[in-house]
């Protein structure tokens, strides 16, 4: 099992437990498949089993462990077809996010969006003076990537919708780890180019929300998410 990191604070530990865990399963330190126990995970995050079984409780309740024993589970793990409906879901909810953010999103929500986008076009230029596959255009790729879970979150959050905020934020965790690798299985490969234009409409679906056309957002952010998804899932089960 990968390290997580350990917590100090005495307040609200249950709370802390499920975020380190749910990151933890989100970017892959915990595998899908693995199994698990409370002691294991309380040793880890230095804590005492009990808000760890709080947020484990939590954590199967969000589809993401599964009981696997008395004081064990496993990180879930979906077949095809699951995934699949998935991601059909997150593409609805994600389009209905960028709707709401080109009506309901701030002026600060909004700088927030585009100076992300300005780091990660920054990197970006960094990426084409790296060696391809060299360490350096992975670490770069990585970074990005976060820059782009960043953003997308900012939409999700100027969407204004607690519900769809806290939809998005389950089905995000059913794939961000396998986004990850088939990205950086695609850079490296002959699909580099439909990473690079998957990566421009980022700055499309900014441009349609900071003009308040939601329509425009609507229909960017499902092509965005479906041709993401899409990509994601034939990586997985092309074997």
């Amino acid at each position: 099992m990968g390290q997580l990191p350990h917590l100090t604070s005495p307040v609200t530990l249950g709370d802390q437990a499920y975020s380190a865990i749910r990151e933890a399963i989100v970017t892959g330190v915990l595998k899908r498949g693995e199994k698990v126990t409370e002691r294991g995970l309380a040793e880890s995050l230095d804590i005492s089993a009990t808000p760890v079984r709080e947020a484990l409780r939590r954590l199967e309740q969000d589809r993401l462990v599964e009981r696997a024993g008395p004081r064990s589970v496993r990180i879930a793990k979906f077949d095809e077809d699951e995934l699949r409906e998935f991601t059909m879901i997150e593409d609805v909810l994600r389009a209905l996010s960028a709707r709401l953010a080109a009506q309901k999103s701030t002026a600060a929500q909004r700088r927030e969006m585009n100076a992300l986008l300005e780091r990660a076009d920054s990197l970006r230029a960094q990426v084409q003076d790296a060696a391809q596959r060299s360490p350096e255009e992975r670490e770069l790729v990585v970074a990005i990537l976060e820059c782009m879970r960043e953003f997308h979150t900012l939409v999700d959050q100027a969407s204004g919708n607690p519900t769809l905020i806290q939809m998005l934020h389950m089905v995000d965790a059913f794939g961000a780890d396998e986004r990850r690798h088939s990205v950086l299985s695609e850079v490296s490969s002959e699909r580099r180019g439909a990473v690079d234009e998957r990566y421009q409409q980022h700055r499309a679906i900014y441009d349609a929300i900071a003009a308040g056309d939601g329509d425009r957002a609507e229909e960017l952010m499902r092509a965005h998410s479906r041709t993401s998804n899409t990509s994601r899932l034939s990586m997985r089960f092309s074997d």
